[in-house]
């Protein structure tokens, strides 16, 4: 069992619901019906007003309600071409309320007729504007949740590429320059002869002269062969 709409009231009129809500749907009008109902035997002039008035077609936006009868205000939200901040307005409007003579027609009223310094008694009532998500707009919310997710998540992994292709290349250029000194040391070591080569030729030089000598010491240390007397 659904719940009444509230309503807001004067001493005049009552409205119901007391505030205007709107199902949002980007590029769609939408609307809401207000009722007005006079509270009096007088017979009462209305007229409504809004903080917005480009945004919300009103109609009647100014009328006569006879003594204990009742009105239907419709107010149509435009289409809109981007949401509000977390779907939040504050939007507002005021419906005015004065009683006038009797059998009198909205076409037969005064210009100055809710204008207080004309000496006439006008009650206000200030009603809010709610907006009401629509399935697709909250499809719509999820997919741009979604597509922020998904855009930190690209965000994230081109910051990890680009901090590994930086390591990268910090690798590469580290590498060129020790390839760079050690060439540099090739050149410089070619330039003043291998002492390693020089050590190891001293070496087998002395030992070829060690050799040498030794044999000539056995060569001359041995005694010359005996000569064998001859027969005659």
């Amino acid at each position: 069992m659904s719940t009444p709409a509230a309503a807001s009231a004067s001493p005049l009129i009552s409205v119901s619901p007391d505030e205007l809500r709107f199902p949002f749907e980007l590029e769609k009008q939408s609307f809401c019906d207000l009722k007005v109902v006079n509270n009096t035997e007088n017979y009462v002039a209305f007229k409504v007003k809004t903080t917005s008035p480009k945004k919300y077609f009103v109609r009647p936006n100014t009328g006569v309600i006879q003594p204990w009868d009742s009105c239907i205000i419709r107010v149509t939200l435009q289409a809109q071409r981007e949401y509000p901040p977390d779907m939040q307005c504050k939007d507002k409007f005021l419906l005015q309320s004065t009683v006038v003579n009797p059998n009198t027609d909205v076409d037969d009223l005064p210009a100055d007729t809710f204008n207080k310094e004309s000496g006439n008694t006008i009650e206000e009532l200030k009603l809010r504007v709610a907006y009401i998500a629509s399935n697709l707009t909250q499809g719509s919310s999820e997919d741009d949740a979604l597509k922020n997710s998904a855009q930190k998540l690209d965000s994230s992994y081109n910051q990890a590429l680009q901090q590994l292709k930086e390591e990268r290349d910090a690798a590469l250029r580290q590498t060129r320059q020790l390839q760079q000194e050690l060439d540099m040391l090739k050149r410089r070591k070619s330039q003043r002869g291998d002492p390693g080569f020089s050590l190891i030729f001293a070496f087998f030089v002395g030992l070829i002269g060690l050799v040498l000598g030794f044999l000539l010491k056995l060569l001359f240390s041995s005694p010359p062969p005996s000569l064998s007397p001859s027969t005659e």
